[in-house]
């Protein structure tokens, strides 16, 4: 979709990237608030989870996969988005930003891209992480 093409639909995709913004918050603040239910609430049904080398598919898999992070009493990691950016024609996005382990330590960049099932539902479907880099981490790159 060209340029023009988005400016003759209407699409306010800063609005779009600011849903998308809030719902990544939301869904990173079901780990904190160590709620399965809303975690799961945010999963499209074909969600698919890289978790290492292993490949979660399908909703009920992610969920699944990802429960025994919020069995203790406290989040083993938190993330939060540093990057959105959504596609011109408002039904696609990708969100990416640090992760940290409960000492507030950078141990990975989280890489998500989310679908708009609906008006202002977005629902994540592919998740990937990847170790930080020496930006992420603070540091000059050699």
């Amino acid at each position: 979709m060209s340029a023009a093409a988005v400016a003759a639909s209407g699409l306010d995709l800063a609005a779009l990237q600011r849903q998308v913004d809030a719902t990544e918050r939301a869904f990173a603040r079901s780990m904190a608030d160590r709620d399965h239910a809303a975690f799961t609430a945010r999963l499209s049904d074909h969600a698919v989870f890289f978790s290492g080398s292993a490949v979660l598919q399908g909703r009920d898999a992610v969920a699944a996969g990802w429960k025994p992070f919020f069995d203790g009493a406290a989040a083993p990691f938190s993330w939060a988005p540093d990057h959105v950016v959504v596609l011109g024609d408002g039904l696609l996005a990708q969100s990416t930003g640090l992760v940290r382990d409960p000492a507030g330590r950078v141990i990975a960049r989280f890489n998500s891209v989310w679908r708009q099932e609906a008006p202002g539902v977005w629902r994540i479907v592919f998740d990937k992480g990847q170790p930080p880099t020496a930006a992420d981490l603070g540091t000059a790159v050699p």
